[in-house]
Order: C-alpha cells, then sequence, then structure tokens
C-alpha cells in the first residue's frame, strides 16, 4: 500500500501532460502510485500517458469506454486507488519539486489528519507567477491541527480538489463522490471540509496552477454554466443529511449567492438569451434554500446583491454592475491626472532646487534600482564615513529597504521631494545603476559610477545585435545617461577595456579594485562564524552557495538544478544555500528541503560568500568576487550554447574558468561527491583566474575611491597588496582554534570584526 495516490483525469491535454505527469514522477519522495484517467480524449493525450507507464510501473493508466466529465473520472480513479491519501492533480498544472516529500512530513507531524490544505500559485503563458491571494489564511492556521470551527476562514480559499490531501478512508466512510457535469469540486470540497475531523496545514506551494490563454472550461460561453444551480442542490442535501452541521447553513448559502451572482457577472460566460433564465433560477434558489431569519443587508455591496437577486430585480443588477465596472476607469483616470499633476509639481520644486548652490558635503548613493544599502556603493559610503566624517550620506531606496541602511544615512523615497533635493544639490553621486531619467547633470556634480561585477556577458551597446537581451533598450537614451559619469570604477584591465568600449564616452576610469569585497580581506574567523550561525548552518557542515544568474531568454525562473535532489546526494553534512538572482522574488521556486537553505532575501551577498565553503554558479559576477577569496568554485553550465549566443559573452568561460565545470546535475553530483571540487586541480584553475580578475581586490578598493574622488588626492594612494601577501578570510573549514590565528601579513588590511 503506498502512502499516496496521485490522481490525474485527462482529457484533451496532450501539450501539456507530460511535463505534468514528469513533475509527479520526479518527486524525492517516491512511496506513491500516479492514477491517470484517460476520460476518451480525441487527441494524444492516451498515447502520452501509454508511454510514460511503460517507463515507469509506479504509474497506471486506465481508459474509460466513453467520455464521462472530470467528476467521473476522478470518482474512477478513486476506485482503483490504494494509498493511505488521496491527491489530485488536473492534467495541465504541475506538481512543485518536492512537494510529497513536504506533505509526508507535515502529514507525519499532525499524525495523520483528515485534511491537509496546502498552497499553490497561478502561472501564466507569459512566465508571470501569482501565489494564492489568500496565502495569509494558511499561515494564520499554524501548525497544529484543528477543525473547520477553530478557522472558518479556510471557506475562503478556493473551492478546488487539488489543494488538499484527503485520507482515504475518511473519504470512504463519509462518502464523497464526485457528481457530473461543470463546477464538480462544489458538492466534493465543502463537505470535506465540513465533515473533517481533523485538518492540518501546509504553508507551501504544492501546484503550479496554469492559466490557459485560451481554452478554460469554465471561461466560455455555454448553457453549461447552469451545471452551477445542481450542484448547489447537492450540498445542501449534504447539509440536510447531517444536521450536527446546520449551523454553517448561512455561511454556504451566502457562498452559493456570490458564487451565483458572479458567474452572472461576467457578460460572456451565460449566453445572452438564457442569462434572464439563469438569473430566475439564482432568485429560486434564494428562496427554496435560505436558511431561517436570513436577512440581507442592504448596506453592503454583497448585500445589494443579496436583495436584487432575492427581489428578481435583473436589469437593475445588470445596471448596478455596468456602473460598477465605470468606477475603476474613472479612477484609473483620476490617479493619472493626479499622477501628471504630481510629476510637473515635483519637476518644478526639481528645478527650483536646481538654482540653489551645491552642498560640498552631500552624497547620494543608489545600488540596485533602489534596493537598499549593498554592493560597490555601500562600501565605498562605509569608507567615506571613516575616512571623510564630515560628508553626509544620502541613500535613495524605498521603505521595504529602510532597514538595510546604517544608522546616520538618511533615507530618501524614490521620486520624492526630498529625493529631487538630493539630485539638485548634492556635490557627489554615487551609484551601480543609472540615475533617474529626469536628473539633469549640474557643473560641480561628480558622478561615480560603480557597476555590479566584472562583465562576463555583453553590456552597452555591445547588446545592439542582441535582441533577445537587449529587449527594447533604447540605446541613445542609455549614452545619454553614461555621458553623465565623472569616473567609471573597475575591477581590473579585462573590466576597463570593456566599459571603455560597451560605454563609450569621456569619463576617467578608476582601476581600482571592487569595493565591495574589500570585505573579504577584513573579516576574521569570528566573524565567519558568527555568519554561519546566524545563517543557520550547523556547525562542521560544508556550506555551498548557489548563486545562478538570469537568463535573457527565459521568462521566469527555471531551475537548472534539483537542489533538493543534489542535497540527498550529497548527504547531512552538506548544506546548499540556494540564492536566486534579484529579479524573482525570494523564496521563488525555492525547494522545500531541511538542508536547502532559502537565502535570497538575504540583503548582503558578500556575507553569504564568507559565510560559505564554496560557490556554484554558471554565468554570474559573483564568481568574479568569490576569487579573490580563494575559495573553491564550481561552473554549472547546462546551457551554455544557448547562452553564449543570445546573450554573448566576452570570453569561453569553459576555457578559462576559475574552476571545475559541469554540464549537467550527474556532473556535478560527481564533481561534488568525490570532493574533485576542491582538489589540486580547481585549485590551479583558481589562481589563474584570481592573477587575472582580481588583481586589484586586495581590500583597499573603496579607500582608493574615497581618496581620490572625496579628498581629491592624486597620489599616496593606498598600494596594491601583492597577491602572495593577501590575506583573505579564512574559509569555515580552516578555522584554527581560538587564539592560534595567524596573523596579517605585512601591508594586508587589518582583520576588522
Amino acid at each position: 500500500m503506498p502512502r499516496f495516490s496521485v490522481i490525474v483525469p485527462v482529457y484533451k491535454v496532450q501539450a501539456y501532460l507530460r511535463a505534468c505527469l514528469e513533475s509527479v514522477l520526479t518527486q524525492t519522495y517516491g512511496d506513491f502510485e500516479l492514477i491517470v484517467v484517460d476520460d476518451r480524449s480525441p487527441d494524444g493525450s492516451g498515447e502520452i500517458a501509454d508511454a510514460v507507464a511503460a517507463g515507469d510501473c509506479r504509474v497506471t493508466v486506465l481508459h474509460l469506454p466513453e467520455n464521462v466529465g472530470l467528476g467521473r473520472a476522478r470518482n474512477a480513479g478513486m476506485a482503483r486507488a490504494t494509498g493511505d491519501y488521496l491527491l489530485f492533480l488536473d492534467s495541465d498544472d504541475l506538481m512543485t519539486a518536492g512537494t510529497l516529500q513536504a506533505v509526508a512530513a507535515r502529514l507525519a507531524e499532525t499524525g495523520d489528519p483528515d485534511l491537509l490544505v496546502f498552497d499553490y500559485e497561478r502561472t501564466y503563458w507569459d512566465g508571470r507567477a501569482e501565489r494564492n491571494d489568500f496565502a495569509a489564511i494558511l499561515t494564520r492556521a499554524g501548525s497544529g491541527v484543528f477543525t473547520l470551527d477553530d478557522h472558518p476562514e479556510m471557506l475562503r480559499l478556493i473551492m478546488v480538489a487539488w489543494n488538499k490531501a484527503y485520507r482515504r478512508d475518511f473519504v470512504t466512510k463519509l462518502p464523497l463522490a464526485f457528481p457530473s457535469g461543470w463546477y464538480e469540486d462544489t458538492p466534493w470540497t465543502y463537505p470535506a471540509l465540513l465533515a473533517a475531523r481533523s485538518i492540518a496545514v501546509l504553508d507551501r506551494v504544492c501546484v503550479h496552477y496554469r492559466q490557459r490563454r485560451r481554452g478554460s472550461i469554465l471561461r466560455t460561453t455555454s448553457r453549461r454554466h447552469f451545471d452551477v444551480f445542481g450542484q448547489y442542490d447537492l450540498l445542501f442535501a449534504f447539509l440536510d443529511s447531517h444536521p450536527e452541521l446546520e449551523r454553517w447553513r448561512p455561511v454556504l448559502f451566502r457562498r452559493m449567492l456570490d458564487h451565483l451572482t458572479t458567474i452572472f457577472g461576467y457578460p460572456d460566460r451565460v449566453p445572452r438569451r438564457s442569462r434572464a433564465d439563469f438569473f430566475r433560477r439564482c432568485r429560486a434558489r434564494y428562496r427554496t434554500l435560505r436558511p431561517q431569519g436570513f436577512r440581507p443587508a442592504p448596506v453592503s455591496r454583497s448585500g445589494v446583491r443579496y436583495l436584487l437577486v432575492a427581489l428578481g430585480a435583473r436589469r437593475t443588477f445588470e445596471a448596478l454592475g455596468a456602473l460598477q465596472k465605470l468606477r475603476p476607469v474613472a479612477a484609473r483616470r483620476a490617479r493619472a491626472w493626479r499622477g501628471t499633476l504630481r510629476t510637473a509639481l515635483l519637476h518644478a520644486h526639481y528645478l527650483m532646487q536646481r538654482r540653489r548652490p551645491l552642498d560640498p558635503d552631500l552624497a547620494v548613493y543608489c545600488a540596485y534600482w533602489d534596493r537598499g544599502y549593498v554592493c560597490n556603493p555601500a562600501a565605498i559610503e562605509a569608507a567615506v564615513r571613516e575616512l571623510a566624517p564630515h560628508m553626509r550620506a544620502a541613500w535613495i531606496t524605498t521603505a521595504e529597504h529602510a532597514h538595510t541602511l546604517p544608522p546616520g544615512v538618511t533615507r530618501l523615497e524614490p521620486e520624492s521631494a526630498a529625493y529631487w533635493t538630493a539630485l539638485a544639490r548634492a556635490t557627489y553621486l554615487v551609484s551601480n545603476v543609472n540615475l533617474h531619467r529626469r536628473y539633469a547633470k549640474r557643473p560641480g556634480q561628480i558622478h561615480v559610477q560603480t557597476h555590479h561585477g566584472t562583465p562576463l556577458k555583453h553590456m552597452g551597446i555591445d547588446l545592439m545585435d542582441r535582441p533577445a537581451a537587449a529587449g527594447t533598450t533604447d540605446f541613445a537614451k542609455l549614452l545619454r545617461h553614461v555621458d553623465r559619469w565623472d569616473f567609471s570604477l573597475s575591477a581590473s584591465r579585462h573590466s576597463t577595456l570593456v566599459w571603455e568600449r560597451a560605454y563609450p564616452s569621456a569619463f576617467t576610469t578608476l582601476e581600482y579594485g571592487q569595493p565591495r569585497t574589500d570585505v573579504f580581506h577584513r573579516a576574521d574567523a569570528e566573524r565567519v562564524a558568527a555568519l554561519r550561525a546566524a545563517l543557520g548552518i550547523p556547525a562542521g557542515a560544508t556550506a555551498l552557495l548557489y548563486a545562478p544568474t538570469h537568463r535573457d531568454y527565459r521568462r521566469g525562473y527555471v531551475p537548472d538544478l534539483d537542489l533538493a535532489a543534489l542535497a540527498g546526494e550529497l548527504g547531512p553534512d552538506v548544506v546548499l544555500l540556494h540564492r536566486a538572482h534579484h529579479r524573482y522574488p525570494p523564496g521563488h521556486a525555492a525547494p522545500d528541503h531541511p538542508r536547502v537553505l532559502d537565502v535570497s532575501a538575504h540583503p548582503s551577498a558578500e556575507e553569504l560568500c564568507l559565510a560559505s565553503d564554496g560557490l556554484i554558479t554558471d554565468y554570474s559576477s559573483l564568481m568574479f568576487d568569490y576569487a579573490g577569496l580563494d575559495r573553491p568554485i564550481l561552473l554549472h553550465l547546462p546551457d551554455w550554447e544557448v547562452y553564449r549566443a543570445t546573450r554573448g559573452v566576452y570570453f569561453d568561460i569553459t576555457e578559462h574558468p576559475p574552476g571545475l565545470v559541469a554540464r549537467g546535475q550527474d556532473d556535478l553530483t560527481d564533481i561534488l561527491a568525490t570532493g574533485a571540487w576542491r582538489g589540486p586541480r580547481s585549485a590551479q584553475l583558481r589562481a589563474a583566474f584570481r592573477e587575472r580578475f582580481c588583481a586589484y581586490d586586495d581590500g583597499h578598493a573603496a579607500e582608493r575611491v574615497v581618496r581620490r574622488v572625496f579628498l581629491r588626492e592624486d597620489a599616496g594612494l593606498p598600494a596594491v597588496v601583492p597577491m602572495a601577501l593577501r590575506r583573505p578570510a579564512p574559509a569555515p573549514g580552516a578555522l584554527p582554534p581560538a587564539g592560534d590565528r595567524t596573523p596579517s601579513a605585512p601591508g594586508a588590511a587589518a582583520p576588522k570584526n
């Protein structure tokens, strides 16, 4: 008897079916059976299911002799199921990686409840993914077991069968079965929630709910929408047969009215000639199913709808619906006018501030499109506070990232009056991206462009022949922004040559190193240990930082590594730190595994580098920073040819890598499992890479910038520490005992906490 029976009904989904089934069969938890029910599909879905079954004994395919619809197809699957728990998956959706492992663990923690409710996200054809709007309900439900009386808000969740795991004997004893017709989930899901004596939740996205551009049955115009009345008749018949659940009648009655009026509110659902009949049936259900004492409250929007249904006032209902749809249009226009007026007033304010003298002691900083106190600008600001304490710092960032600012740094809300005042009057502007398009540089202002990494991929005007990467870039406007730069910071001769070719202008190159890597030469063993403890890395574990970059040729995040499987292969002594690219929200597609830590939201990539024993990446510029730490680097390049062709690169990283190269997950696993990733060949490749790309990353880069730009010192800048004398922060696995630490070499940066 397997732990899970996963039931997938199939009808006209040949384009999506294989991916759906593979999302189940590639789960790390293997104690399941997959039952595919071919509902007499007229396309190639049945053949696809048979082909998948031929390669995996866990798959059973049922071919129904006639098309019976989704509900009865699920019933056929349940009749063959033998698992402890039933899960349903629609054949165009996907089960997320690690779901069955997470569900099994949660069931074990909660003592095998009747129901386990989990979350989902809607995925769109253009790559967008949006988590369930009511996800907070799962969070509030907590970690214990409860009934619907404890958390009645569970009824606000989407009423579908596929966001739950059902104990099979609970379903059998109730008993529960799906009816025929559309909206078949209604008389299944409500009774399951009402009758369950134990419910638990898993606050995790377990299903990618595909939103098709076209072809969704419930979005078509058809009289089949009338099936909803029969489904609610079944629901209330269930309630009649269970008098102990009578207290839920008013709640379900409101839910029914909301559902019926929502269907009617869409002009393209019910055929025009049938709308009057549909509304009459709404009124009939109101009269026959209304709980005793129920009175609609016309002071609320829903109360008005209920009252109009009770009165049978269809034309008034439709007229109010039309007015309701006009309100957002009017509101958008009002917001647009307010936005235009606000923009004009702020621009006038900016022009007035430009007439005032520059403030010689004010510096404005920003990084990564206002994402907080990070990267090279942060390292430079910290050095300014130390070497030029008379300077005042203002940092452009949103309230979301305000917590990253150190004491004494003023936050500037983007495009506020204070923001435009600072841009108008600051003498120094430091950024790793371009400033606002309406910013006009004044004589006497000094703009330092720090960039945000050593370039492997094509940048600037080198993207003009790369439409997949350039998108809608206006290169003329880009070069106008570049013309505002006074200084371009370079980490190496390679970077210098790229920046001067990709951004042709009259700026002065400062070949001083990468300020954000200074911390690598200043951190000591205590700081490394403290960072690991704060991240939750167990003592003695090997922590590998996985930091892939963005792919221009893809829409949305597509993982190239199954981190849960990798963690399982490497064993209990290895922890994987997963840091997604900043274009993706924290936690997006992060696997649910006890030894995979999602660190995407951590503000400092440098701290993650310090805390790790090695780096796994692909084309990310982080490899150039990490090489300065002199710790192992492993490249995972499954799409090298495609990436090189679409984005363009400045050199062949496979010919001059910072460590060993893996072309797929199996290669990567072998290199890690055998220890080759930190062997002599890896060290040899890293040494050559450091010599080429880390020549100036010695811990003094930020000081050089401050002395040259802010203090106007043309001579006497810190000399570059020779590579042989540098002492980057000790690797976690090489930390000596307390009190037995080797002092820094002469000329190297002294360790700082």
